[in-house]
């Protein structure tokens, strides 16, 4: 896949942004009225997902930096981070603060009680659910853009840009959370039992940790530093090569430097016979076909050397 779709991405962050704003807000008023610990959960979720759009938004802006000479090699890497502090935010705040308040509503559910105004709850919800759901189409369509004939669960582990990974896994979560919190006030008002309440809750909790902690593993790999795709490597690998002024490659290595700019370096075999100026122009020309080949690596560094058959 192409490891850019920035353009894309942006849009899918701005669309989530705006309705978890929206929605943050109907639900805090949901829980004012109904007192139900699922919609704080989700109202929590909400505006967690918003601050994590913010801190994409934020990541996206700050890898444009141009380099310094503290930072040779740019500033790309800025989103990989932002990204990585979003899955801990959603890992703290979203996931951690609704176990707790699952828990702390289980605990009370066993001294009586009942919600206030459920419908009130679940006409929040059942907006909220709507406006989740064209924020996730809006990340589909934007991701169905940049991921090429890779399957969804392909593209999520694969994609070297991380804003539409994060915003897709998120808004699914975020689907699935107001159907949990759905369920459990609709229980807990036809039964008068705010267990179900409580169980939301907790199921809600559960699945912003297994997301988050997904995020994490991912947003761990890149920010320690992912190679090219293995079509990537191919195509450099042929590129680099034109039979006659370079021979072979001895050995070669790619990372991303951001998810649109490639590093590569490479000891390449060259003929014996060339002079300085051959050489030179030999390089400059494998360099010209391997960013026609790959566009996003950009930065290459070419090590010439005369092969020999090993022993």
């Amino acid at each position: 896949m192409s490891a850019g779709g920035e353009g894309h991405g942006t849009k899918a962050v701005v669309a989530a942004l705006i309705a978890n704003a929206a929605i943050a807000v109907a639900k805090f008023v949901g829980f004012l009225v109904t007192g139900s610990s699922a919609m704080l959960a989700e109202s929590v979720h909400s505006v967690a997902d918003s601050g994590n759009q913010g801190l994409l938004l934020l990541g996206g802006k700050r890898a444009k930096k141009e380099a310094d000479e503290q930072h040779p090699f740019g500033y790309g890497r800025e989103r990989y981070f932002w990204a990585f502090v979003v899955a801990l935010v959603l890992f703290s705040l979203g996931g951690l603060f609704s176990l707790y308040e699952g828990f702390h509503k289980y605990e009370e559910a066993h001294d009586g009680g009942e919600l206030t105004s459920p419908i009130v709850a679940i006409v929040i919800l059942v907006f909220a659910i709507i406006a989740e759901a064209f924020s996730f189409r809006t990340a589909i369509v934007e991701s169905k853009k940049v991921k090429g004939d890779q399957s969804w669960w392909h593209f999520v582990r694969r994609a070297k840009s991380p804003e539409l990974p994060v915003v897709l896994l998120e808004d699914l979560g975020a689907l699935v959370g107001l159907l949990l919190a759905l369920v459990g006030v609709v229980l807990a008002a036809l039964t008068g039992d705010l267990v179900w309440d409580a169980l939301g809750t907790m199921a809600i909790g559960i699945l912003l940790l297994v997301i988050a902690v997904f995020l994490v593993i991912e947003m761990k790999g890149l920010l320690i530093g992912e190679g090219g795709t293995a079509t990537q490597v191919g195509q450099i690998r042929t590129a680099l090569v034109d039979g006659s002024a370079v021979t072979r490659i001895i050995h070669l290595k790619t990372v991303h430097l951001g998810p649109d700019e490639l590093l590569v370096a490479a000891k390449i075999a060259v003929a014996p016979d060339l002079s300085v100026a051959q050489l030179a122009a030999a390089i400059n020309e494998a360099e010209g076909r391997v960013r026609g080949a790959v566009p996003i690596a950009r930065t290459i560094y070419l090590e010439p050397d005369l092969y020999r058959t090993p022993a």
